[in-house]
């Protein structure tokens, strides 16, 4: 009888149920946003049982879509957003407080503080992170101090602390397990990235006893079963545990070292595979476990570019120059090159590998000539500038030249924008068809796992869709696209460091 792979992608605005087949092909889909709650300017939280609850009900109408019962799983995976904080008292099931959400920003003054005192090189050392609030471990400190009795749970030995996959493990199995991934770990300040446990120095400086923190596994391991009663009447196992982008580094298959996946957003996120050794990472990249599989670690470096897609929008927002996507690929096309208009998106100050917080954004490069069309394409190709930026910061500070680019995202529906990318990288670019790259992910780690897959080669053969680009551009007309770029960046920010 063929079995069937059950995937919860648990992300910060919903949840999403899927059912994969041996093939890899999604059957069946179902989803439900959950509350966005900001009890102050700044401030994000989510409602961990409210997640819960959409958890099984996606995963129960997604079988029912499908037309299959849960005797026929092989696995339940769950791939989630990243650095979001739960506790909860063990003896209850219910949490202390709200999640408190990887952009909240209400810890900002405790890491500033942190920083003043000197202790940003050993947090760096330590977990291959900066101090920032973004992480998860200033978010369990605060709940610990502000959530109402949390002191006296914690005296009575009731509470547990976890990001959002370990809430739904221990809920999914009737509360038996409390465990996490290693992606997961790696991305709260709390975890020793190099001896692969919880570091007692962090755990003493951030204030979150070790007590209160999961078992970390390999991402491919089964977890345990699930024993909700409400959801299955019989027990299916727990398995495909990673976070969301990482994930999508699996999804997109770079299992290589020196592959890399770029997602563009409102930003843009480059992940790299830098395979078993870690490397400590320096200029604002962040050294991170890209996955745990078969006993082994896997690491990657990851690059945040603050403003791409954002770019465009605020080109078409802001300034009015075009009203849709498809007007602004016509304008595009109209003009072969951006006749010397360079756009630096310093709107927020410039990150990698420059980090500049009071560059601002400027046009340079224009003349009487200059049109609309050059404007809007000096924004979409700083897009492309950025990844090479970040590429070019990679091979600088860990000695491994980017040797293949995946993508995804909004952004990779523009086919010139794709183009002009694979040629400022000179490297094939490919874009899967499949947009639930962060699903697939844990997918394919739970079926390696429970022996679904065989190995990666089988997992390359499936017939996963995918664009395509190859480098067209010549050397000399990129080279000279590129040294603009940098002369726009170092109008702004006074110098370009070397990567």
């Amino acid at each position: 009888m063929e079995t069937f792979i059950l995937a919860i992608d648990q992300s910060t605005s919903g949840t999403k149920a899927l059912v994969v087949d041996r093939s890899g092909r999604i059957l069946a889909r179902s989803s439900a946003e959950h509350r966005q709650i900001y009890p102050a300017p700044g401030w994000v939280e989510h409602d961990p049982e409210e997640i819960y609850e959409n958890v099984k009900r996606t995963a129960r109408q997604a079988l029912a879509q499908a037309g299959i019962g849960a005797s026929r799983l092989a696995a339940l995976t769950i791939t989630n957003q990243r650095e979001t904080a739960v506790m909860w008292d063990r003896t209850t099931g219910k949490p202390v407080h709200n999640a408190i959400v990887w952009q909240c920003q209400r810890t900002a003054d405790q890491c500033s503080a942190l920083q003043q005192a000197g202790h940003g090189p050993a947090v760096k050392a330590a977990t291959g992170l900066m101090l920032d609030p973004y992480f998860s471990a200033t978010k369990w400190c605060w709940m610990l101090e502000h959530a109402v009795g949390a002191q006296e749970r914690l005296a009575q030995g009731k509470l547990l602390a976890g990001t959002m996959d370990s809430w739904l493990i221990w809920k999914l199995t009737g509360g038996q397990v409390h465990a996490t991934d290693y992606t997961n770990a790696s991305r709260t300040s709390l975890f020793n990235i190099y001896s692969l446990a919880w570091d007692a120095e962090m755990c003493g400086l951030f204030g979150v006893p070790r007590s209160l923190l999961p078992e970390v596994k390999s991402s491919d391991e089964i977890y345990g079963y699930i024993s909700d009663p409400d959801l299955f009447p019989e027990p299916v196992p727990i398995s495909g545990i990673i976070g969301d982008s990482q994930a999508a580094l699996f999804g997109q298959q770079c299992w290589e070292r020196g592959m890399a996946k770029a997602t563009y957003g409102t930003g843009t996120s480059v992940l790299m595979n830098i395979g078993e050794r870690p490397v400590a990472a320096n200029n604002g990249l962040v050294t991170t476990i890209a996955w745990g599989r078969g006993g082994k670690v896997t690491y990657a470096v990851e690059a945040i570019i603050r403003s791409s897609g954002d770019t465009v929008k605020w080109v078409r927002d802001n300034l009015g120059l075009f009203e849709t996507f498809e007007e602004m690929d016509a304008m595009l096309r109209r003009i072969p090159d951006n006749e010397g208009v360079y756009l630096v998106p310093a709107f927020v100050g410039m990150g990698a590998p420059y980090w500049d917080p009071y560059a601002r954004a400027s046009i340079t490069g224009m003349n009487r000539s200059t049109g609309r069309e050059h404007i809007v394409r000096a924004a979409v190709e700083s897009i492309a500038y950025q990844v090479r930026d970040a590429a070019e910061l990679m091979a600088g500070e860990t000695g491994i030249p980017l040797i293949k680019l995946n993508a995804d995202g909004g952004a990779t529906a523009n086919p010139l924008l794709m183009q002009f990318q694979a040629d400022m990288l000179h490297l094939p670019l490919r874009i899967s068809k499949i947009a639930e790259l962060s699903a697939m992910g844990s997918v394919y780690l739970a079926g390696l796992g429970a022996g679904y897959w065989t190995s990666l080669d089988e997992i390359t053969a499936l017939e996963v869709e995918a664009y395509h680009y190859a480098p067209a551009m010549e050397a000399e007309a990129r080279d000279k696209n590129y040294e603009g770029w940098k002369r726009a960046v170092r109008a702004v920010v006074g110098r370009v460091h070397a990567v």
